[in-house]
């Protein structure tokens, strides 16, 4: 079975981008630690300072399921939640083309 590719949006509502980035980033390194983990990069928007676009590759599903269960997510969440424009996008990517 491939890695799964995920890409995450979450947008702070104005005037949040700094603890919303506080939180977002206090998931990084505790991520990257996580059994079934291959890599979890936190990126801003050049465009919007106010989006925040995680790039993540796990191993499966379940790994990305566990992860999202995680006192660390489940602390950050608390944390940004109301401070959130938008409820967190979370997209698992399908490639298109495989050739």
């Amino acid at each position: 079975m491939p890695n799964l590719q995920v890409v995450a949006v979450l947008t702070a509502k104005p005037g949040s981008e700094k603890l919303v980035g506080d939180a977002l980033n206090a998931l990084v390194e505790p991520t990257r630690s996580e059994a079934g983990c291959n890599s979890y990069q936190l990126f801003v928007s050049a465009a919007d300072p106010a989006t925040f676009i995680t790039v993540e590759t796990w191993v499966s599903q379940d790994d990305l399921d566990a992860h999202l269960r995680t006192p660390h997510v489940q602390q950050a969440l608390a944390t940004a939640g109301d401070h959130l424009a938008l409820a967190p996008a979370i997209h698992p990517l399908i490639p298109v083309n495989t050739h």
